[in-house]
C-alpha cells in the first residue's frame, strides 16, 4: 500500500517534468519564477511576501498544467481539426493568461516599490 502511494508521487513528478521538457511556455514560467525567487532574496520580502507570490507561482504551473493535459486529451479525442477542439484548447489557454497576468501584477505590485526606493536615490 505504501510503494503504491510512492507510485502516485513519481507519476505526478514525471507529468512535471514532462511538462517542463515539452511545453516552452512553461520553461518561461520556470525562468520567470528564478527571477522572482531570486527577487523575493535580494529585496527580502516579508513572509506575507513571499506566501503570495509562492501562490501565485504554484497557480501558474498549475494552470500550465491543466492545460497541457487538456490539449494533450483533445488531442486523443480528436485528432482532426475541428471547430470545437481549437475553442476548449483557446479556453484553456486562455485561463493560463489570467492566471499569469494577474500573478504579474501581484508581482509589480509588491516589487515595484522595492526597485523604486533601490532606484530613486540614483537620480
Amino acid at each position: 500500500m505504501l510503494s503504491q502511494r510512492f507510485k502516485t508521487f513519481k507519476y505526478a513528478f514525471d507529468g512535471i517534468r514532462d511538462l517542463i521538457k515539452t511545453q516552452p511556455n512553461a520553461k518561461v514560467h520556470l525562468v520567470a519564477t528564478i527571477i522572482v525567487v531570486l527577487g523575493g532574496f535580494f529585496f527580502e520580502v516579508s513572509i506575507t511576501e513571499w506566501c503570495i507570490l509562492l501562490l501565485c507561482i504554484g497557480f501558474v504551473f498549475s494552470a500550465e498544467a491543466f492545460n497541457t493535459s487538456i490539449e494533450y486529451l483533445t488531442d486523443l479525442v480528436s485528432p482532426d481539426i475541428h471547430p470545437l477542439a481549437g475553442k476548449t484548447k483557446d479556453a484553456a489557454a486562455g485561463a493560463v493568461l489570467l492566471v499569469a497576468i494577474s500573478s504579474a501584477l501581484v508581482g509589480c505590485i509588491i516589487f515595484l516599490p522595492k526597485i523604486y526606493r533601490l532606484i530613486a536615490p540614483l537620480f
